[in-house]
């Protein structure tokens, strides 16, 4: 677990810098020059995009972490592994692309009524859809390779720099909306380009290949393992995007917008676990294709109550400020009718967080094809819900709904894992985490509330994360935690001490 802390600590600040890079961005930037319709426009082409690259990718950024370990021989070149890696997206591209140009029409009467401004910028998913492809398999490639600081660095950091120049550009009149569009798709263009030359630099990167090392019971696998991620990768991004998707149609641009912005405040409870997991990944990988079931749950174990910890403790300092941020920020009256979308949102990432690795411990196990028996019945419960809650409750209606698609899709996964795998996440450690956390929030309900937003913040934050870091040390949640704590404090007093 060493590797995994010093690892995700490099890639947990890289994060954080981005993190506040774009929460300045999103609250400060965005809601004070773009208009709500013009969020929404730029989160859709993206999520979008999103959809059809996870497609066209047919299974290759799941397939290098299972099947690297397979390949992996420096002296070899890693026999040709990425080779296959660029050649399989190229052929998904050539496959997904066109049929996205294909569906303009079906999509036109969905979305014509309310969202007519994305089917005039329509066609600018074609090339996001190339640029997203590779960016993620450039960056997985580099996460395997045990290198996960310069990809957090180049999402995190340098994309959201980038978008933030397009915004203020749009902002300040230099640019129209379509240069808006133009500046977006480039973005990720110039971050894409920045991946593959730190891959190239990196890590080995030869185009020679032994076709006869790729055996026939191996190629069997890949194809079979391939086969199933696309069938899932279907669902899973229908039902990751339907919540979008459905308020763009049913409601309109304006609508997915004031969403857009509520969600990035309740996806900030991930972004640690994109760093723990990004650099666990392999090593669960390699212990199941050793069949070490007692590693991998260990490190389940660990990822898991280190990610409910941090995105706990950042959901609560979250939630008891939320009608302070949205006093705080440009327009907030406007987009306080998010509020209830940041809650339940919210909820669904910590579900997601606690129990999304076990995802991974399937997808490396030889059970993976489990996750296609439940993937589509989980669609049409989104479906449903989104339907029937969007109409009653507006944007919160559709949280709400992906709240209860995140934890049935978790708890089924979380079957499946405990059956197939043996993988149980909970310790004594996750007991005291939500005792913590639920005396944290009964604390916040006896702080007296200041008149000033931005005062009445700062003390809340400085109360609860105070008290909980406190609860968190002498409880002894995590051993890993409390070891780090006290070799930094070693280290302050031999500081102080000379």
């Amino acid at each position: 677990m060493g590797i995994v802390i010093r690892q995700s600590i490099k890639g947990t600040i890289i994060t954080y810098v981005g993190a506040f890079i774009g929460f300045l961005t999103t609250m400060f930037v965005i809601t004070k020059f773009l208009q709500p319709e013009d969020i929404g426009l730029t989160k859709v082409i993206l999520e979008a995009g999103m959809m059809f690259a996870v497609l066209a990718q047919l299974g290759t950024s799941s397939s290098v972490m299972r099947f690297f370990p397979y390949f992996r021989d420096e002296k070899k070149k890693h026999n040709g592994f990425f080779f296959y890696m660029l050649l399989v997206p190229f052929i998904g591209c050539l496959l997904f692309i066109p049929l996205y140009i294909f569906l303009k029409e079906p999509l036109t009467l969905l979305f014509a009524e309310k969202s007519s401004l994305f089917i005039s910028y329509y066609y600018w998913v074609a090339p996001l859809i190339f640029l997203l492809a590779y960016l993620s398999v450039f960056e997985v490639y580099s996460n395997v390779n045990m290198r996960i600081a310069a990809p957090r660095l180049n999402r995190e950091v340098i994309i959201r720099l980038c978008l933030l120049t397009v915004y203020l550009l749009y902002g300040y009149h230099f640019i129209t909306r379509s240069g808006l569009v133009a500046g977006y798709v480039i973005t990720y263009g110039v971050a894409m380009v920045c991946m593959f030359f730190y891959v190239f630099k990196t890590s080995i990167t030869s185009l020679q290949h032994n076709v006869s090392y790729v055996t026939k019971p191996l190629r069997k696998d890949i194809l079979r393992y391939s086969s199933y991620l696309i069938i899932g990768a279907l669902g899973g991004t229908v039902l990751g995007k339907l919540d979008l998707f459905m308020i763009t149609s049913q409601l309109g641009l304006s609508h997915a917008g004031i969403f857009t912005v509520a969600f990035y405040m309740a996806a900030v409870i991930e972004i640690p676990s994109r760093s723990i997991s990004s650099i666990s990944a392999p090593i669960a990988a390699d212990a199941l294709k050793r069949g070490d079931f007692a590693t991998a749950n260990a490190l389940y174990k660990k990822v898991s109550l280190h990610q409910l910890l941090i995105g706990g403790l950042i959901f609560i300092l979250l939630w008891t400020n939320i009608d302070n941020i949205f006093a705080i920020i440009p327009n907030g009256a406007v987009y306080a009718d998010g509020k209830w979308v940041v809650f339940f949102i919210g909820m669904a990432k910590l579900i997601e967080v606690t129990l999304n690795f076990g995802g991974m411990l399937i997808s490396f196990s030889k059970y993976y094809y489990w996750s296609l028996y439940f993937v589509f019945f989980l669609i049409g419960i989104g479906i449903v819900t989104n339907y029937l809650l969007i109409p009653v409750w507006g944007i919160a209606g559709a949280a709400l709904a992906t709240a209860i698609s995140c934890l049935l899709s978790c708890s089924a996964q979380q079957w499946v894992v405990l059956k197939k795998v043996r993988g149980n996440p909970y310790s004594l450690g996750t007991l005291k985490l939500i005792a913590v956390f639920l005396l944290l929030i009964g604390i916040n309900c006896l702080l007296f509330k200041f008149n000033n937003p931005l005062i009445d913040g700062i003390i809340r934050c400085v109360v609860l994360a105070t008290v909980g870091a406190g609860l968190l040390y002498v409880l002894k949640v995590s051993d890993e935690v409390n070891s780090t704590v006290r070799a930094l404090w070693k280290k302050v007093k031999e500081l102080f001490g000379k």
